[in-house]
């Protein structure tokens, strides 16, 4: 099987509570399609702290940008704003960037003229298909051929 690599998209939204959920059914989507399903509920978690923190501290009917982009090894999420503070992480904290942090490879963020951008990758290599391969029998083995046959005594 071979993966067409760097896969790759791109979404602009106005941020609100029932955008978030949208959001998440479409990177759960993108990721399954990508054959990335065991990254889907960590990935689709600090997606979802990313923009809430966009929605809390920027606020409602903001507009950001959202972007996948998967290389065939790293999978890396963004997500841009057009508020130029810069995010912190907070001690002690049990969401925010403390949860992207816990549930990627790294992070980090951008100024950029318009604002910033906070990101995330994990390591998301290539799956390998599993399929059913005829086994090359041990040497002395016996190799089943069909239905036993009673033995003649």
């Amino acid at each position: 099987m071979t993966v067409p690599l760097d896969r790759h998209y791109l979404v602009e939204l106005q941020v609100s509570a029932e955008r978030i959920s949208q959001l998440r059914r479409i990177v759960a989507a993108h990721l399954r399609h990508w054959s990335l399903d065991l990254h889907v509920r960590p990935v689709c978690r600090a997606a979802d702290e990313l923009l809430t923190n966009v929605q809390r501290h920027v606020g409602d009917e903001n507009r950001c940008v959202v972007e996948l982009r998967w290389t065939g090894r790293h999978l890396t999420v963004s997500v841009a704003d057009n508020d130029s503070r810069m995010p912190r992480l907070l001690d002690g904290g049990g969401g925010g960037l403390s949860r992207v942090m816990a549930l990627s490879d790294s992070w980090g963020t951008c100024r950029t003229a318009d604002g910033k951008v906070v990101w995330f990758t994990r390591y998301a290599e290539t799956p390998c298909p599993t399929e059913l391969l005829p086994r090359t029998p041990l040497p002395g083995g016996r190799t089943f051929l069909g239905a036993p046959v009673a033995e003649l005594v």
